[in-house]
């Protein structure tokens, strides 16, 4: 080789390195890989997160207009906004977004409280969970705890919950509950839950591409309602033990499912509402979601970072790239019941500052931000 480009060459590969997703690194002192290194500013995940918990903390409570419950996606969103505050390390922020519920909490008869049976409802249950986790409160995880204790009376059985529906949004609603109850009081019966529930959906649902309909009936690869099943995954992976006997199940259902999204993630980084449908617009709660799946995978080592690094990082780039000043995200589908009319899925209303797409985004922000 001629000596002359030897500097360009080591130069050339210094900076593939440092922009490249196959070596390890950190970002902001955590552990991770160089994918999530070097990020713009438009996209640095401290600033993103901080702008979307402010706009959260400025809104009143999401809650049915029938009911006056709170509803799941502003359950997401706290969720989301509390463990971004940990682990960006700002006390006075988790303390103003715990304090948001201060009107609710610990009264277990609060009328925001869901008292529906179902797991839409049920999912209330990690906030005050999550709370405990950060605070302690004893009176948070006696709340919590009896929302998923709720969620198994009289199961099934097969064991699993009288609420399975096979829906693939429960393999979010049902797991995280079960998640946080047992992250909060260690008893292994929330985890042996959550997983029997999980493995017991991918063996019914699960399509060869590793995606999912979104109904047994609906032949079609609906954004978010895949979004959810990658979510809880990623969420279920990162607690349960391998030596689980759900574990490798679950480990291999999410391989699969991460393969094929990788295969249909749009040039600009974003999928598409349909996931398969070039035609489809980009959508951006699903963007979130499979992004946060993604980045959890090339951290926790579940998924080679050489292969799966940069769709991580595209996905984060991309979804950013939709937020605006004001810290809402556009192009997100508002919420949809299934059909077997394929265009009502392509004519879908999209909304600007949907909590179903704020909170994935703040997801992704401290997934990239975990120690």
């Amino acid at each position: 080789m001629h000596k002359s480009l030897l500097p360009l060459l080591l130069a050339l590969c210094s900076g593939l390195l440092l922009a490249g997703c196959g070596t390890p690194g950190g970002h902001h002192g955590a552990p991770g890989l160089a994918c999530l290194q070097n990020l713009p500013a438009s996209a640095d995940p401290r600033a993103v997160g901080e702008k979307i918990a402010a706009n959260f903390l400025l809104r009143n409570h999401a809650t049915n207009k029938t009911s006056g419950f709170i509803i799941y996606p502003e359950v997401c969103t706290a969720y989301g906004a509390l463990r971004f505050a940990h682990e960006l390390g700002d006390p006075a922020l988790q303390e103003r977004l715990v304090r948001r519920y201060d009107d609710i909490f610990p009264t277990a008869g609060n009328a925001y409280i869901p008292r529906a049976n179902n797991v839409d409802s049920h999912v209330f249950g990690v906030v005050p969970l999550e709370i405990y986790l950060l605070q302690g409160g004893q009176s948070y995880l006696e709340l919590g705890q009896s929302i998923a204790d709720q969620q198994w009376q009289n199961p099934q059985p097969d064991g699993l919950s009288r609420e399975t529906r096979y829906w693939i949004d429960d393999m979010f609603m049902i797991t995280a509950l079960q998640l946080q109850a047992y992250r909060a009081s260690h008893d292994p019966k929330y985890l042996d839950r959550a997983a029997h529930e999980m493995s017991a959906y991918l063996d019914k649902l699960q399509k060869p591409n590793g995606l999912f309909f979104h109904g047994p009936e609906i032949p079609f690869y609906w954004g978010r309602g895949n979004g959810w099943f990658a979510v809880g995954m990623a969420e279920m992976l990162s607690t349960l033990p391998p030596s689980h006997p759900q574990y490798a199940r679950i480990l291999a259902g999410y391989k699969l499912m991460m393969a094929g999204l990788k295969t249909y993630q749009s040039p600009s980084g974003l999928w598409r509402q349909l996931i398969d449908d070039d035609q489809s617009w980009v959508e951006t709660s699903s963007t979130g979601m499979f992004t946060f799946a993604l980045i959890q995978g090339v951290k926790h080592g579940w998924l080679d970072a050489a292969e799966y690094g940069d769709s991580a990082r595209r996905g984060w780039l991309g979804l950013c790239s939709y937020l605006n000043d004001d810290g809402n995200l556009r192009e997100i589908c508002i919420g949809t019941n299934q059909s077997k009319d394929k265009q009502f899925y392509l004519d879908r209303p999209r909304s600007v500052g949907d909590l179903h797409g704020q909170a994935p985004v703040l997801w992704c922000a401290w997934a990239i931000l975990a120690k």
